[in-house]
């Protein structure tokens, strides 16, 4: 029999402490959090059905689903849950990161244009940055190539109020390409490129689900390499896959980006 006047028996096996409860916070918006995982930091932009949407200080985007536990708040573990008030919606963003227009009508051809190599170019550039060029009335067309770039400039013939902008693949010193587009070069006509073989190239590899992009011996053809290294049993496939995990800015290397951007900048202004 236990006295009132004696504490716990000190023999009787200690009671173990229950775990602290993760403490539950409102994703409301700018709310700066780290995703416990990843590493991955920064302000809450967005809240959907599929998580919760965080952009860090230089602008990246990622989207984390709403788990348990698992998000850190000024260094304690945290669980975010849907605020119980609407979230306020700000302003939407296209896929290449620019303020969204909402409703706004496609706007009429502009004379300008901006070729690409390719189909495959054509349709990554229309992922992305469809939406911009649909506003500023841009026309993207594939060129199947660049070896005859010289006769379709001056079928074209570039001037004022009439830019022409190419994309060229592998744009690099002493290439090919580099010496075709150093032959047309105007006041009216910008030529640029990206460094990567192909326009697959240009899609980060962790964004196909691959560690890295497969070395191709050179006098191989690139896409059948790839497909080849990765298992994938031909190039139709393996795009397929390419241009589905492309969702935005944020899954194309910086060398693409920064050649697009330019060529519709010069085209819209000139």
């Amino acid at each position: 029999m236990r006295s009132r006047d004696y504490g716990r028996d000190v023999l009787a096996p200690s009671a173990k402490k229950a775990p602290a409860a993760i403490p539950v916070v409102e994703a409301e918006p700018d709310l700066v959090v780290e995703d416990a995982a990843s590493g991955f930091c920064g302000a809450v932009v967005g809240l959907d059905a599929t998580g919760v949407t965080l952009e860090d200080r230089f602008g990246v985007r990622r989207l984390f689903p709403l788990e348990d536990g698992a998000f850190l708040l000024e260094g304690r573990r945290v669980t975010l849950a849907r605020p119980r008030r609407a979230v306020p919606a700000g302003p939407g963003r296209t896929a290449s990161g620019s303020i969204a227009v909402p409703n706004a009508p496609a706007r009429v051809a502009r004379a300008g244009r901006i070729y690409v190599e390719g189909l495959h170019d054509a349709a990554l550039v229309e992922r992305v940055w469809g939406d911009d060029l649909r506003v500023e009335g841009v026309v993207v067309e594939p060129l199947d190539g660049v070896d005859e770039l010289p006769a379709i400039v001056a079928a074209f013939r570039p001037g004022a109020g009439r830019r022409l902008g190419v994309l060229v693949d592998h744009l690099v010193a002493g290439s090919k390409e580099s010496r075709i587009a150093a032959s047309v070069t105007g006041e009216h006509i910008l030529v640029t490129g990206h460094p990567y073989v192909d326009i697959w190239q240009a899609v980060k590899p962790a964004s196909v689900g691959i560690q890295a992009w497969p070395e191709v011996p050179r006098g191989q053809p690139w896409k059948e390499g790839v497909c080849r290294a990765l298992g994938v049993r031909e190039p139709a496939e393996m795009w397929r896959r390419v241009l589905a995990s492309v969702d935005s800015y944020s899954d194309l290397e910086v060398g693409l980006l920064r050649a697009v951007e330019e060529l519709i900048d010069f085209v819209t202004t000139g």
